[in-house]
């Protein structure tokens, strides 16, 4: 984690429905000095005040209820420009998923289990640090 350029003063907001996952994604970011919101369900996340305030976005791609591509889009037709990075554990062997959220705006796309460093590094381009 030396050398990450991620503001101490960042916030990120995290949807991760397998506890154990978000869990270790918030221990990840505290120690990373990132403030973090985390959310079980997409609808929790928009019911809350954090949904327009956060620096960026984490989603899994399959949530029970909404899924992170219908949070997505949810939040392009609200107008939000926040940075999502999608994590996932979801075979995608074509790409199609993959390329549905980056070319609805996802800043990244992750793969579980993901590096440490790369979640790292996603979420200060998602801030507009420097890499």
């Amino acid at each position: 984690m030396r050398g990450m350029l991620v503001q101490k003063s960042s916030f990120v907001a995290l949807v991760e429905d397998d506890a154990a996952v978000r869990k270790a994604i918030v221990s990840l970011l505290g120690a990373a000095g990132i403030r973090t919101a985390s959310f079980a369900t997409g609808e929790a996340f928009l019911r809350s005040t954090h949904a327009h305030a956060a620096g960026c976005l984490i989603v899994d791609l399959q949530l029970g209820g909404m899924s992170g591509l219908e949070l997505q889009h949810c939040l392009v037709k609200m107008e939000s420009r926040m940075p999502i990075i999608f994590v996932t554990a979801h075979e995608d062997s074509e790409g199609h998923i993959r390329d549905e959220a980056l070319n609805a705006g996802a800043a990244a796309f992750l793969h579980k289990p993901f590096d440490d460093v790369d979640l790292l590094r996603a979420i200060e381009t998602a801030l507009g640090g420097n890499s």
